[in-house]
């Protein structure tokens, strides 16, 4: 397979679990993601921290990468929780983003999917999100691909000081 860069849009993609060599590429990322969303801030300390948490439990967790070449250009992650509703497993996505010269080309349907099928061999009969209300590409996208909103809101509690968005 031919190496690319990381900007160029033609280069061959293929979509795997990440491993802990993808972690600055990863902390890349989510610097991209959370600097869109408003609850949330860069910090590659937390980000190093969490990736490293999903990595260690591959049996309720995962995070797959879309790369270009050698190169990672997009990431979803995904970790299973019971769900009382549907008397199964679900799955929580998060941190689904691309580097921009990579959107809007199908990738992330395809990253999705990817996600999609590693929740479903685990047992799980949904997939759920959060995304940014003020992300509008982003909700665009979540309603193309046939994801339903819901009538519920995020709420959220911290239990330690220092672990929010603030410094």
């Amino acid at each position: 397979m031919e190496e690319t860069g990381m900007d160029d849009p033609s280069a061959p993609l293929r979509i795997e679990p990440a491993g802990a060599a993808d972690i600055p590429a990863l902390i890349e990322l989510l610097g991209i993601l959370f600097s869109i969303e408003q609850d949330f801030r860069p910090d590659a300390e937390k980000q190093r921290r969490g990736l490293e948490l999903l990595l260690r439990t591959p049996e309720t967790a995962c995070i797959m990468v879309t790369r270009a070449g050698a190169e990672v250009i997009g990431m979803a992650s995904a970790q299973l929780v019971v769900s009382t509703a549907s008397g199964a497993l679900s799955a929580w996505v998060e941190d689904v983003v691309f580097r921009p010269a990579y959107r809007a080309r199908g990738h992330g349907r395809a990253l999705l999917e990817a996600v999609a099928r590693w929740a479903a061999a685990r047992g799980a009969v949904r997939l759920q999100l959060l995304a940014d209300a003020d992300n509008a590409p982003a909700l665009a996208f979540y309603r193309h691909l046939a994801w339903e909103p819901t009538r519920l809101f995020g709420w959220r509690k911290f239990l330690r000081q220092g672990d929010g968005t603030s410094p």
